[in-house]
Formats: structure tokens, C-alpha cells, sequence
């Protein structure tokens, strides 16, 4: 998502009434981006039932096709994966859902994303041209993507040069880009850049004694109102994170291994959906990294580099994923030593997809000895949350079960 260009946001309420909903949020906000294939009928399987113990029946894994109606070259993918490679596409094309699809009459109608439209005809050819000029030229290898070419600029891309462009100035580096092949010659080791960082939030000794947060605050999506929300994490590797939401709750969940999305049916067409691959590795992390002590369990095979963020230098350490296969990188203030930003890759059937959360405001939280960030924004190509957090409590019991897959989400009371 660019800011200040139009918004990844599908505006599915009339606009006389001026009242917009978004769809198809990725974990932590209601927006969506452009989209392909069919936001529209969902095969009754992916809805959950309870139990007679009054527990969620596991989420059921569906492929794109199955899940959609009208899905005829981005098939044999889960869902999950599926609605990544729309933010891609919407960050390539800078077209959000309507652009592409028809407008919903009926807020809730997801049945018109499954409609023909000339955009929708244009795109799936564009794709099978991209796996065609892989295929032909680069081994199959993923070395061409729509992005190649669009660059965010709606329309056809440029094919004249631009001499303002040649000539001016060149545009600032983007540290997300920085890609690091080996480690710098004198840098410190990844062991010495963390030790640091758990020296700068109170030392490594109380923040080892961290075993559960209770976080409350509020939370505001991309092109929404804010809202109540409220974080549990347990170490090493549980957190859920509940946006109380004017449709209804909004709850983000991972249990170490498995991870959920639970969101209103007014604000996406799915009642849960089940992460896999680089989603879940992104929960995973979001839990691992809710304690500062999780830091040397975060990722593995690091290496250290060096970037800036806003003119401030920055010791960069990318890696693996722990546990998982996909690539992140961690930024460290250069003096103060404190993570400043986390960026993450989930990989797709037609290109990675980034995600970056930037952590800031570290206090101190009473009790604990340690600091945590109290402004937390997360950033991706299906939009944007930003979470200002106004209290932490360390060392609570918290339920085994607030970690569970959640249940649908249920209209709030009046």
C-alpha cells in the first residue's frame, strides 16, 4: 500500500450514505486490494460448526478454487495465499477491489466478485504472459512479476523514458530493500546485536522472567474508525489479539503451531480462515517477538548489515523465519540498540509479499523491569494497522483456550 495514492479499500456501502466497510483483512485490518479470481460464494465446508463441547471444529484447508466461484489461473493455492497475491497485484497496479470487480449493491454481497468484467479477462492474461516469460526465459525461475512492469502506476506501464527521472535526483534507498549477501566485515554478530538490544530494555535476566502480557489499547485500520483492543501473549510462542470492531470482533490467533483469522461476515466473506506458509510464519513471529527475550529465537541463520531508517542508522540482521522457511530482517537502532522495525516476506503462487511492523515509544512497564514499544504500526499490501497500546500487565494466567482456532465472529450487543 502507498500512502497518499488510493487506498487498497473496497468500498462496499452506497456512497451516498458516505459509510464504507472493507474486505478481505490480512490478520489485523479490514481493507482489501484488487482482486482476481471470485470474492464471492464460499463453499459451505470452510464455515465452522461447534462442537457439542462448544468448541470450533478445525478450520478446513480450501484451495482458492474450491473456496471461489470463477477461479480459472490462480487455482491449487489456499485461501490465505490466494488473497496475498490480490495485495500484490494491488500494489503492482494500484487498483483496489471495485476497480476490477463489480460494486457490491448490498454491503455483505459478495456474490458480484464473481462476475465477469473486462479487467478481471485482462488480468488473468497478463498472469499466464508472466509464467510464460519465466517459463520460456528464466527455467521456470519467478525472475519476472506484474510489479516488473506496473510499478503502483495504474494503466499500462511507461514506455517512453522520463528525463526528469534520468536527470533528478534519485530517489532515497529503501532499507526494506536492502538485501544482505554476507556478513558485512566488521559488523558484530547477531549474538552481540541481540544481547544489546535485551541490555537496552532492562537486561537479559528480566526479560527471561517475562512468561505472559495482557496488552489493552486502541487500534485503527486503514480507512476506519479506531477500536477497543486487546493482546494476550504466552510464551514462547501464543498470542491473540481481539480488535473489538463496531461489526463485531476481529480476532487474530496463534497456538505456537497452528494460526486463525476470525472477522465479522459483514467485513469479509469468510468466518475463519486458517494461516499456512509465510501468514503463519507471521503470526508465529508476531508471538515470538511479543517477548523481548524471544529474540535469538526468532531467526535463524542471521547476518549482519547496515542500513538507515529517517536519516538514523541501523544495524540490519536477516534470516529465516525460525521454524518456518520465509525471510525476515530486524532493524535495530544503531544507538540505542532498541528494534525499531520488523520486515517479513510471505511468498505467493505470483510474487513475495512484505510486510513491514515498525515498533516505537518503549517504556517501562511497572513490575517487570522491562521496556516494551507502545506503538506498534503494521504495515502490508493489503493495508494498514496501527495499534497504540495503553497498558501492559506481565505474569498473568491467561486460559489455555484464548489461543485456540477463535469461533465466528458475532454481531456486537446493542
Amino acid at each position: 500500500m502507498k500512502l497518499g495514492s488510493r487506498p487498497p479499500v473496497l468500498w462496499s456501502n452506497s456512497r451516498k450514505t458516505g459509510a464504507a466497510r472493507s474486505l478481505l483483512s490480512r490478520g489485523e485490518v479490514r481493507a482489501a486490494p484488487f482482486a482476481l479470481g471470485a470474492m464471492a460464494t464460499i463453499a459451505l465446508a470452510l464455515l465452522n460448526t461447534a462442537s457439542a463441547a462448544g468448541q470450533a471444529a478445525p478450520a478446513k484447508q480450501l484451495m482458492s478454487e474450491q473456496a471461489f466461484k470463477n477461479v480459472t489461473v490462480l487455482k491449487g493455492i489456499p485461501v490465505d495465499e490466494f488473497m496475498d497475491t490480490m495485495g500484490f497485484i494491488s500494489a503492482a497496479t494500484n487498483y483496489n477491489c471495485i476497480d476490477c470487480h463489480a460494486e457490491p449493491k448490498v454491503e455483505g454481497d459478495w456474490s458480484v466478485f464473481a462476475e465477469e468484467t473486462p479487467r478481471k479477462a485482462t488480468a488473468r492474461r497478463m498472469i499466464l504472459m508472466v509464467q510464460a516469460i519465466n517459463r520460456t526465459n528464466f527455467g521456470g525461475a519467478r525472475v519476472v512479476t506484474c510489479y516488473t512492469c506496473h510499478r503502483n502506476i495504474q494503466g499500462a506501464p511507461k514506455i517512453t523514458p522520463s528525463l526528469a527521472e534520468q536527470y533528478g535526483e534519485p530517489p532515497p534507498v529503501d532499507p526494506n530493500e536492502v538485501e544482505i549477501k554476507r556478513q558485512a566485515p566488521g559488523a558484530p554478530s547477531a549474538d552481540q546485536i541481540f544481547d544489546k538490544y535485551l541490555q537496552a530494555v532492562g537486561g537479559a535476566q528480566k526479560a527471561a522472567a517475562i512468561s505472559s502480557i495482557v496488552f489493552k489499547g486502541t487500534y485503527q485500520g486503514y480507512a476506519e474508525p479506531k477500536a477497543n483492543v486487546d493482546i494476550y501473549v504466552k510464551a514462547p510462542d501464543q498470542r491473540t489479539m481481539i480488535v473489538h470492531t463496531d461489526l463485531g470482533d476481529r480476532t487474530t490467533a496463534c497456538d505456537g503451531s497452528n494460526g486463525w483469522m476470525a472477522a465479522p461476515a459483514a467485513d469479509k466473506p469468510f468466518p475463519v480462515i486458517r494461516y499456512t506458509a509465510g501468514d503463519l510464519d507471521a503470526v508465529r513471529l508476531d508471538a515470538v517477538l511479543s517477548f523481548p527475550d524471544g529474540i535469538k529465537q526468532a531467526i535463524t541463520k542471521p547476518i549482519v548489515g547496515s542500513s538507515s531508517i529517517d536519516d538514523k542508522e541501523v544495524v540490519v540482521v536477516q534470516g529465516i523465519a525460525n521454524g518456518g522457511r520465509s525471510s525476515i530482517k530486524l532493524y535495530f537502532d544503531k544507538q540505542s540498540g532498541l528494534l525499531v522495525r520488523q520486515v517479513r516476506y510471505a511468498d505467493t503462487i505470483i510474487g513475495r509479499v512484505p510486510t513491514q511492523v515498525d515498533y516505537s515509544d518503549y517504556r517501562d512497564v511497572a513490575r517487570a523491569g522491562v521496556k516494551l514499544p507502545f506503538h506498534v504500526i503494521t504495515t502490508w499490501t493489503n493495508g494498514r494497522s496501527d495499534v497504540l497500546l495503553t497498558s501492559a500487565e506481565t505474569n498473568v494466567a491467561i486460559d489455555a483456550a484464548k489461543f485456540n482456532q477463535p469461533p465466528p465472529s458475532s454481531p456486537p450487543r446493542q
